[in-house]
């Protein structure tokens, strides 16, 4: 059997992926976690209750045991992977990174994206320290064998939370209440761009393909739907899916970024309002028989009824439908004065 180490395992994208390597009997499962979902975490799991910060406290932890694969998955900054590779190095035969399809190129020179397009993104910090974390992880392995695996997922949800491209601080529950009442909401750009959205169950596929797989030793994957939609058609499957009406206002991305406190700058400058079309085959040779199967329509119908019989995914955000409210009135007023 092999040991698997998950830091985190409790997210949106790991979750899945938690409970998939719990059921496989070819692995032992730890997760060093500070209880967030405790109660969802399967009984076969070995919680190491603990600040992962805490090298001290970590060292101490996992003394006197040896992971064939480490997986970091609230991994952000410099700092964070270079405590990882003080950690872990010697002690893994794997370590995977989950970095960010964020961190291609922006804007896109190509709306196909491959592991090969290039990494730079002027927009986002977050993307600019994923990309640090990868070279410096790519460093670790050209120099020294440091077994790193670089993981980019794109867009990635669960049923806990719909997916959309402009939004607040406190999530998507505002815009979903907008729809029910009627009211419009707001899109980037005319809503015509490219976009793909993964679900977490069958991201977890390809990532589980990847744990202790000697071909994914200094590589890099994506891990995303084949499925292309535009900002459109992900708008009018949530309005299916709550049986209402989609009414879109479109705002462009550099006018929402100008005129907000939230980082329209990074999201949607640095990724959303990009067309982007992920080639899956790099994935697909290194984990045979790997396919996303739920089709966005059925994912967001599954977030759709978890969140409306879930009070807890129900958290308003008046500020949020203010802006969008004061964002539509000065643009239908500047239309008043230029007719």
């Amino acid at each position: 059997m092999q040991r698997a180490l998950f830091i985190g395992g409790t997210g949106t994208i790991s979750m899945a992926i938690t409970k998939a390597v719990a059921q496989n009997p070819d692995w032992e499962l730890y997760l060093i976690n500070r209880g967030t979902r405790a109660d969802e975490i399967p009984d076969n799991v070995n919680l190491i209750n603990a600040d992962i910060n805490d090298e001290e406290m970590i060292e101490e932890a996992i003394d006197g045991l040896r992971f064939d694969c480490v997986c970091d998955f609230i991994g952000f900054t410099p700092e964070q992977v270079e405590r990882d590779y003080r950690l872990f190095r010697g002690r893994c035969g794997q370590y995977i990174y989950i970095s960010s399809a964020s961190a291609y190129n922006k804007p896109c020179r190509n709306y196909i994206i491959t592991e090969g397009t290039a990494l730079a993104n002027p927009f986002w910090e977050y993307s600019r320290n994923k990309i640090y974390c990868e070279s410096f992880l790519m460093d670790k392995y050209e120099k020294e064998g440091f077994p790193a695996t670089i993981v980019r997922p794109s867009h990635t949800y669960d049923v806990r939370s719909v997916p959309l491209g402009v939004h607040g601080e406190k999530g998507s529950w505002q815009v979903i209440k907008r729809m029910l009442e009627g009211k419009p909401v707001l899109v980037q750009g005319d809503g015509t761009s490219l976009w793909t959205m993964t679900f977490n169950e069958d991201f977890a596929k390809g990532f589980v393909g990847l744990m202790g797989n000697p071909h994914a030793i200094g590589e890099s994957f994506q891990i995303t739907s084949d499925e292309t939609l535009t900002w459109n058609q992900i708008y009018e499957a949530i309005a299916d899916a709550l049986d209402v009406d989609y009414i879109p206002y479109y705002v462009s991305s550099e006018f929402l970024a100008s005129v907000s406190d939230y980082d329209y700058f990074g999201s949607l400058l640095g990724d959303k309002s990009n067309s982007v079309v992920f080639d899956n085959s790099k994935i697909k040779k290194a984990v045979p028989g790997f396919t996303c199967t739920v089709r966005f329509d059925q994912g967001v119908r599954k977030a759709i009824d978890y969140c409306l019989s879930h009070p807890e995914c129900q958290v308003p955000d008046p500020e949020f439908d203010l802006f969008c409210d004061r964002v539509i009135d000065a643009l239908e007023e500047a239309k008043d004065r230029l007719r």
